[in-house]
C-alpha cells in the first residue's frame, strides 16, 4: 500500500497540471490575462510541491518523473501556445517555429536537469542552475504580453518584442550560463522574520498589481542572469585556488 505522503505531492503536481493546461483555455478565448496568472500559479505550484515532499519525507523518483513531464507542458508548451495565439500566429509557419524552438528547448533543458549528471562535487555549485530553469523561460516569454496587460503599456510593436523574448527564452535555457537557484540557499533564523515579511509584501503587491509585479519580477531576473555569471566565475576561482592550494601542501 502506498503511503499518503508519497501521494499528497503528485496530487499537488498534477493540480499545477490543470492549472498551466487552463491556461490554454484562457488564450483560446482570448482571456490573456487570466492565461498569465494561471501559468503564474502554475510556476507557485512548481515551487512548492518539491518543498512539501522533502518536508514530509515523500520524494519519489515517480514524482520527480511526473514532475519534469508537468513542467513541460506547463512551462514548455502552454505559454508559447498562448503567446503564439495571441501574437504570433499572423506570422503563420514562422511563428509555428518559434513555438516549437521553445517547446523543443524546454524539453531538452529538463532532460538535462534530469540526467542529474555532475562532474564536480563542489557544494557551492549547488547555488547556481546551468542554464535559465524552464518556469523563468516561460516568465521571459511572456514578459511582452505581461508588458501589454500592465500599467506601463504603450504603442510598442509587441511582435517584435515577443519574437525577441521568444529566441531570448530558447537560448537562455539550454545554454550553459549558471544562473542562480534558490534550493541551496540557507537562511538563519534572525533573518526568517524577514523573508517571510518579505515574501508576503510580495504576495500582497502580486496579488494587488499582478501584471505590474510580474514585469517588475521579469525585469529583475533578467538583470540577475549578468551577475550570477560573473559571481558563479568569481566562486570558481577561488575554489580551483583552494583546491590547488590543498594539492600542493600534500606533496610538501
Amino acid at each position: 500500500m502506498i503511503h499518503p505522503r508519497y501521494v499528497i505531492p503528485s496530487i499537488i503536481s498534477i493540480l499545477g497540471l490543470c492549472v498551466g493546461l487552463s491556461s490554454i483555455k484562457f488564450a483560446l478565448n482570448s482571456q490573456f490575462e487570466h492565461a498569465v496568472i494561471a501559468i503564474t500559479i502554475a510556476s507557485i505550484i512548481d515551487t512548492i510541491d518539491g518543498r512539501i515532499a522533502r518536508l514530509i519525507k515523500g520524494t519519489s523518483k515517480f514524482g520527480a518523473e511526473l514532475d519534469s513531464l508537468i513542467d513541460f507542458i506547463n512551462f514548455g508548451v502552454a505559454p508559447a501556445i498562448t503567446v503564439y495565439i495571441w501574437i504570433l500566429k499572423d506570422l503563420g509557419n514562422i511563428g509555428w517555429l518559434l513555438v516549437l524552438f521553445h517547446s523543443v528547448a524546454c524539453c531538452l533543458r529538463l532532460a538535462r536537469f534530469n540526467l542529474g549528471s555532475k562532474m564536480n562535487n563542489e557544494k557551492w555549485r549547488e547555488n547556481f542552475f546551468t542554464g535559465v530553469p524552464s518556469p523563468a523561460g516561460a516568465g521571459i516569454l511572456l514578459l511582452p504580453l505581461i508588458l501589454l496587460l500592465s500599467d506601463f503599456s504603450s504603442n510598442y510593436d509587441y511582435r517584435t518584442l515577443a519574437i525577441i523574448f521568444i529566441i531570448a527564452s530558447t537560448f537562455l535555457m539550454i545554454s550553459k550560463i549558471p544562473t542562480y537557484s534558490l534550493k541551496g540557499i540557507k537562511v538563519s533564523r534572525p533573518f526568517l522574520i524577514f523573508l517571510l515579511l518579505l515574501i508576503a509584501t510580495y504576495f500582497g503587491f502580486l496579488i494587488h498589481y499582478p501584471f505590474n509585479t510580474l514585469l517588475f519580477t521579469g525585469c529583475l531576473y533578467l538583470l540577475l542572469i549578468p551577475i550570477s555569471f560573473i559571481h558563479f566565475k568569481i566562486i570558481k576561482k577561488r575554489s580551483s585556488k583552494a583546491s590547488d592550494s590543498l594539492i600542493s601542501e600534500d606533496f610538501i
